[in-house]
C-alpha cells in the first residue's frame, strides 16, 4: 500500500506521488503520515518536509514556508505558502 501525497503552492502543483510516508513540519511538532493515517489537519511552520519512497529508504528533502497539511480520505496534502526549488 501507498500513502497518495499532493505538494501545493497558490501557484501551482509541485508534486502529486505515491510514497511510503512523509514527515510534515507541523507547528506542533513533526508528523509522520503513513498510509492509513486517521484524518487530521494542521498548520506547518517553515521546516523541512521528508518524503520517503520505501519503507528503510533515504528521505528527499523539500523546503517549505509555512501553511497547513491534511490527511483525509484521499491521502495527505500539503498546501505551502511557498516551496524552495
Amino acid at each position: 500500500m501507498a500513502l497518495h501525497f499532493e505538494l501545493v503552492t497558490p501557484a501551482r502543483l509541485v508534486r502529486s506521488d505515491d510514497v511510503y510516508m512523509v514527515v510534515v513540519p507541523g507547528t506542533e511538532g513533526e508528523e509522520g503520515v503513513l498510509e492509513g493515517h486517521a484524518p487530521f489537519m494542521t498548520t506547518m511552520r517553515d521546516g523541512t518536509l521528508r518524503i520517503y519512497k520505501t519503507d528503510g529508504g533515504a528521505p528527499e528533502e523539500i523546503r517549505v514556508q509555512g501553511g497547513f497539511a491534511e490527511v483525509g480520505d484521499n491521502g495527505l496534502t500539503v498546501l505551502a505558502e511557498h516551496v524552495e526549488g
